[in-house]
């Protein structure tokens, strides 16, 4: 087989982790590698790895070489023709990543996405923590805050991602409305339990009122809006959860500089791969439809 070659480095790649350590198994020049790894990506029509600072991480499609690597010829024909499938065709696992907050506005999208790919499997991580994209952890991120500066990623604008400061009937009934922006010093809140967060409206809030004032936290967002939801005390949920909670009623004006961008981020190895790019044709319409 003419491209054997370049299946045992590939191969050799996988286990290794670096082209470094793949050439002195190989005994050839650390170019090589990289240029029987760039054929046979090629060739296949998919990428096999993930490149990132620390080495190589093989992706979906390069686990399956793996596995394989050392069969026949026959065999390999067989993985060539499903690996070049996989790139044309939109199945496997889509790992999406989010903060937990955006759950409500990405689920749906997440579960019509599925149901028009029946051969997709979602796996939706949430959380505070960033999921590593050139070590294969997400397919695609949504993440906030200041533009993603990674190396190798592709990162898109997204939306802006609008806050309400809100308390439900329950507070107002015990303690009150606020009268204007002053008089918040003197009412009782719900927010994250990290100090340090960086949330542009977390920031704010911590500015106007004492830390005595924080009388309810919690590590997730859910928590924190179920809190609110029961009374415990104003704090912040999104703009577009208010249609969901006739009960939450906004205890001032909106500020502009409590909204954050979101941004959908994605690995250059990636990116342009038939399930990521349809994914993301499919996020961007639905997006459309949000009113916040």
């Amino acid at each position: 087989m003419d491209n054997w070659d370049e299946i045992r480095t590939a191969f050799q790649v996988a286990r290794k982790g670096t082209v470094s350590g793949a050439a002195d198994q190989l005994g050839v020049h650390h170019a090589t590698v990289i240029r029987h790894i760039d054929a046979l990506e090629q060739r296949l029509g998919v990428k096999l790895f993930q490149r990132h600072a620390r080495g190589y991480t093989a992706t979906e499609a390069g686990q399956d070489l793996l596995q394989v690597a050392q069969a026949t010829d026959d065999q390999f024909t067989q993985l060539a023709g499903r690996i070049k499938g996989q790139g044309e065709g939109v199945s496997g696992d889509l790992v999406v990543t989010s903060l937990g907050m955006a759950s409500r506005m990405l689920t749906p999208i997440l579960v019509n996405f599925q149901a028009e790919h029946p051969e997709v499997r979602v796996r939706y991580r949430t959380g505070d923590r960033v999921f590593r994209l050139e070590y294969g952890e997400a397919h695609v991120a949504i993440r906030a805050g200041t533009m993603p500066e990674e190396p190798d990623n592709v990162v898109q604008p997204f939306l802006q991602q609008q806050m309400a400061l809100v308390a439900s009937e329950a507070y107002i009934a015990r303690h009150g409305r606020p009268k204007d922006e002053d008089d918040l010093k003197n009412h009782v809140f719900v927010t994250h339990d990290n100090d340090k967060s960086r949330a542009p409206f977390t920031r704010w809030l911590r500015d106007m009122v004492s830390e005595d004032r924080f009388v309810y936290r919690a590590t997730d967002n859910r928590n924190m809006q179920d809190a609110i939801v029961a009374g415990a005390g104003i704090g912040f949920v999104l703009a577009q959860e208010l249609r969901m909670h006739p009960e939450l009623t906004e205890v001032i004006p909106r500020q502009e500089t409590w909204s954050a961008p979101l941004w959908i981020v994605t690995h250059v190895d990636l990116h342009r791969t038939a399930k990521v790019q349809s994914f993301l044709r499919f996020l961007k319409d639905r997006i459309k439809t949000l009113e916040c």
